[in-house]
């Protein structure tokens, strides 16, 4: 067994010509995401992503990404070369692609834990909601994304740096680079830095076409919102972590 969490059970496979990959069988939670992510690795094809190479019902068959990921890279060499190799995943997973979409999951769908905490709770719940509603309502561009890159959902292997394990969103290409600044969740000290929020949204936001200030923006309500899905799990403790990395990021869209 290469890997075992809340996505599921991965192991390493050999295929008949001696060729290492990755099969996958979804968890119980990971499962209603599946078709949005298969649909979104279909449409990469490989570029700047792992290939996916078969899929039937709870399993995934895919191209092995490698073993070192960038939160690895990022202990051993520091936080601002991890941030460049990100830059440079971030630029190839949004290059064209022939390839057609469909069946992704929307920016309303994925905020859904969001919508209801700024009904519950209010306060900064519903200043981030109030900001997400403003940014999908904008004319900003709308692409396919990854829609959950960090440092551990990149790996280095045979084809270089790689993403693994989307969520396949439709939505600004600002979110794709916004959850960096939440990651790597081990890192309470970069996360809840005002000055490192901004300095990532400055180095990410020109790979995916968009201000600073957008990346940053949506790493606010990202915050949030994964301190109400943390909510949802009754896990108080890392919801108040979360909730700290936001009130960091709001500083750095102030400054």
């Amino acid at each position: 067994m290469l890997a075992e969490g809340v996505g599921g059970t991965v192991w390493r496979a050999r295929t008949a010509d001696g060729r290492s990959t990755v099969v996958k069988r979804l968890s119980e939670q990971a499962a209603p995401d599946a078709p949005s992510a298969l649909a979104w690795l279909t449409w990469r094809g490989g570029a700047g992503a792992v290939r996916l190479l078969g899929a039937e019902g709870e399993w995934q068959w895919l191209e092995d990404g490698g073993d070192r990921t960038l939160s690895a890279l990022l202990q051993d060499e520091g936080d601002e070369a991890a941030t460049h190799i990100a830059a440079d995943v971030l630029r190839a997973l949004h290059a064209p692609s022939d390839q057609s979409f469909a069946g992704l999951q929307t920016m309303t769908d994925r905020f859904a834990a969001l919508w209801i905490e700024a009904e519950r709770q209010g306060g900064l719940f519903a200043e981030a909601a109030a900001v997400a509603r403003q940014r999908v309502a904008e004319d900003a561009p709308v692409r396919p994304l990854h829609g959950d890159l960090h440092h551990d959902n990149i790996l280095h292997g045979p084809r270089g740096w790689l993403a693994i394990d989307p969520h396949g969103v439709l939505g600004d290409p600002a979110y794709d680079a916004a959850n960096l600044l939440y990651k790597p969740l081990e890192r309470q000290d970069l996360r809840t830095d005002p000055a490192r929020a901004r300095r990532l949204a400055e180095a990410l936001g020109p790979a995916v076409g968009r201000p600073a200030q957008a990346v940053m923006a949506w790493g606010f309500c990202h915050a949030c919102l994964s301190a109400a899905w943390h909510l949802e799990d009754e896990n108080h403790e890392e919801a108040e972590r979360s909730l700290a990395v936001a009130r960091a990021i709001r500083r750095a869209l102030e400054g």
